[in-house]
C-alpha cells in the first residue's frame, strides 16, 4: 500500500500551510530560515500548489485523487466543492473530525488496524466514502486500548466536531448528520484552481 512519508514541517512550509491544519500544533522546521524563495510564481505553479496542498493534508496520492476529481465532475453542482467534499468524507478524515485521533496519519493507522465499525460493519479501508446516516464507532474490543481510554475520561482532549457529524459525549461514536458543505473545510484552499489545473 502506497503511503504518503513527506516531512511534515517541511512540506508545510513549502507549501505555505500551518501543522495545525495537519493536526500538529508544535511543529516547525528551522531549515533554510532566511532562504530566497520566489516572489512571482506562474499560474501554473499557483494552481499546482492548490492542488498539492489538498494532496498533502488529506494523505492522498495522484491517482486516486485524480479519480476524487473524475468523480466530482458527475456529480451535480460546482466541481472543486464536490471535490472537497468527496477528500472529506474520507473515512480516516472522519475519524480525525470526530477526535478519535490526533492527526489525520494517526487517524489513517488506526483504520487499517481495524479499530473501527460503520454502521456496526467493520471496516479497514482509509478511502471508505461515509455516507448520511453513518454510524461511526470505535471497535468494543478496541476500547480498552490506551488510545481510546483518554478520550473518555476527565483529562480527555477537547476539540471541536463539525456541523456535519456529530459525536455521542458518552460513547466512543459518532454519526454523519450531513454531507459536508463547502463552509465546513477550514482549509485555506482555492478549489477552481484545482479545476482549472485539471481542465487543461
Amino acid at each position: 500500500m502506497a503511503k504518503n512519508m513527506q516531512p511534515i514541517a517541511k512540506r508545510c512550509k513549502a507549501l505555505g500551510i500551518s501543522p495545525a491544519v495537519m493536526g500538529y500544533s508544535k511543529k516547525e522546521t528551522k531549515r533554510n530560515p532566511g532562504g530566497q524563495m520566489r516572489k512571482k510564481k506562474s499560474e501554473y505553479a499557483i494552481q499546482l500548489n492548490e492542488k498539492q496542498k489538498v494532496k498533502f493534508v488529506y494523505g492522498i496520492l495522484e491517482k486516486q485523487f485524480h479519480m476524487y476529481y473524475e468523480k466530482a465532475t458527475r456529480m451535480s453542482g460546482k466541481t472543486g466543492e464536490n471535490l472537497l467534499s468527496l477528500v472529506e468524507r474520507r473515512l480516516d478524515n472522519v475519524v480525525y473530525r470526530l477526535g478519535f485521533a490526533m492527526t489525520r496519519r494517526e487517524a489513517r493507522q488506526l483504520v487499517n488496524h481495524a479499530h473501527f465499525t460503520v454502521n456496526g460493519q467493520k471496516v479497514n479501508i482509509p478511502s471508505y466514502l461515509v455516507r448520511v446516516g453513518d454510524v461511526i464507532e470505535v471497535k468494543e474490543s478496541s476500547r480498552s486500548s490506551v488510545a481510546f481510554k483518554r478520550l473518555t475520561g476527565e483529562d480527555a482532549p477537547l476539540f471541536t466536531v463539525p456541523q456535519w457529524l456529530e459525536r455521542d459525549k458518552t460513547a466512543l461514536k459518532g454519526t454523519v448528520v450531513k454531507l459536508p458543505a463547502r463552509e465546513d473545510i477550514d482549509m485555506p484552499i482555492e478549489e477552481h484552481l484545482i479545476v482549472e489545473l485539471y481542465s487543461k
